[in-house]
């Protein structure tokens, strides 16, 4: 089973998760919280700066937050 939620180690930082965050764009650094998010990316849910994500409590998943707010009514 694939954590929704993560602490960046050294060994995700130097592997799956080199390319940054998907999001905003930023490296991850050590110690940071990191969350398996859905957004406007192809390929499926990817890992992403918890601050740049929303919970959703409806589905029990996270979504990017530009993703999130365009999904809102207006």
């Amino acid at each position: 089973m694939v954590q929704q939620k993560i602490i960046i180690d050294l060994e995700k930082i130097s592997g799956s998760l080199s390319a940054g965050c998907a999001a905003c764009g930023r490296k991850f650094s050590l110690g940071e919280t990191a969350v398996l998010a859905c957004g406007s990316w192809e390929g499926g849910p990817r890992y992403i700066h918890e601050n740049e994500a929303v919970f959703e409590r409806k589905t029990s998943r996270y979504l990017e937050q530009r993703c999130y707010d365009s999904l809102r009514p207006k």
